[in-house]
């Protein structure tokens, strides 16, 4: 399944994810209520991930891209981008 989602990025914060992992490249942070945790999605432009960790702005058609540097958040920015999901 192939859905439209906006498109954030957020980096280390000193806390492990909702799921208990460590944040690395490829955690992304959503709405369990349309991506469930645990799945597997491809997002245009980032890449391969997994649906790992929550956020208390990541409602809806919303995801937060794991970034290694703060340099790499600002640069991605806030898109509209296509997620594939894998399931």
């Amino acid at each position: 399944m192939e859905i439209v989602v906006e498109a954030t990025a957020y980096t280390h914060t000193g806390h492990k994810t909702y799921t208990g992992t460590w944040p690395h490249r490829g955690t992304i942070a959503v709405d369990p209520g349309v991506i469930p945790l645990g799945s597997r999605l491809y997002v245009e432009g980032y890449g391969p991930g997994v649906a790992e960790d929550t956020g208390g702005v990541i409602k809806g058609l919303k995801v937060d891209l794991f970034m290694d540097v703060e340099k790499e958040c600002w640069e991605w920015g806030r898109q509209i981008v296509k997620i594939r999901i894998c399931e």
